[in-house]
């Protein structure tokens, strides 16, 4: 382990696996108290145990931050357990990819859902304690991290809602650091490539298959490589903001 985030508190959101638990162990690894949120319980409890084994403090908070009450509690009681809150990670996402013509309504609605709505109902909760944290010691600056996506600049043909969500937590990422980086809270965007996570699971067979035959020759992204570009937008120094971080597999074009 190493000190560089000793006395501060991050928050990560769809955690329970992939990006999300990568990063809560190496910001735990960095000396940061960690709560890890998600909605499968029994994944969080394994996860807190794996930091705490590796002499890491965690906490698991059980929530959907789709419903702005929960992601509101979840906020509270990660202040509540550590007395602070220093560092958001919003990791929580749903990709179902497939073509608008003839498409399921109700998946846009589970993506926007998770991609935008709870990223603004967790981030909306934590602002007042991050603002707080900017202001103390030990390192007068707080940080939130919106995990995007390569699709958030870029429109692939059947990602078109996909898209549309990762873009618009782009909009919203470079507005709010405009409005609070003068009181030292950095607001930044990861967008990720091809990543080695549970994230296309949830598609038809079909476009697994395809997603298969299109990556299957290539070295993706691991969630620790993820993980790592995230820990390094939070401890940079105080008077350094990376307010957008591209990280792509050397082979995706």
């Amino acid at each position: 382990m190493n000190d560089k985030l000793n006395g501060t508190v991050a928050l990560i959101t769809g955690a329970s696996s992939g990006i999300g638990a990568a990063t809560a162990r190496t910001l735990a690894s960095q000396g940061a108290g960690v709560a890890v949120v998600a909605r499968r319980k029994d994944r969080l409890d394994a996860l807190v145990a794996d930091i705490e084994q590796q002499g890491g403090t965690a906490l698991a908070v059980e929530a959907d931050i789709t419903e702005q009450g929960q992601a509101t509690r979840a906020v509270q009681e990660t202040v509540d357990a550590y007395g602070r809150l220093d560092i958001l990670v919003n990791n929580a996402g749903l990709m179902l990819l497939g073509p608008v013509v003839g498409a399921d309504a109700g998946a846009w609605d589970r993506m926007i859902a998770v991609n935008v709505q709870g990223l603004l109902y967790t981030t909306d909760a934590a602002l007042p304690h991050l603002l707080d944290a900017a202001q103390a010691a030990p390192r007068q600056v707080a940080d939130i991290v919106n995990v995007s996506s390569l699709a958030g600049r870029r429109s692939f043909g059947g990602a078109g809602v996909y898209s549309l969500t990762k873009s618009g937590v782009n909009a919203f990422t470079e507005s709010l650091r405009q409005e609070v980086t003068q009181r030292h809270v950095r607001v930044g965007v990861l967008e990720p490539g091809s990543v080695d996570t549970e994230l296309a699971s949830h598609n038809t067979a079909e476009i697994r298959d395809d997603m298969i035959d299109r990556y299957h020759d290539m070295e993706t992204l691991a969630p620790e490589d993820v993980a790592d570009s995230i820990a390094y937008m939070v401890t940079r120094p105080r008077h350094m903001a990376v307010n957008e971080l591209l990280a792509l597999p050397t082979e995706q074009v």
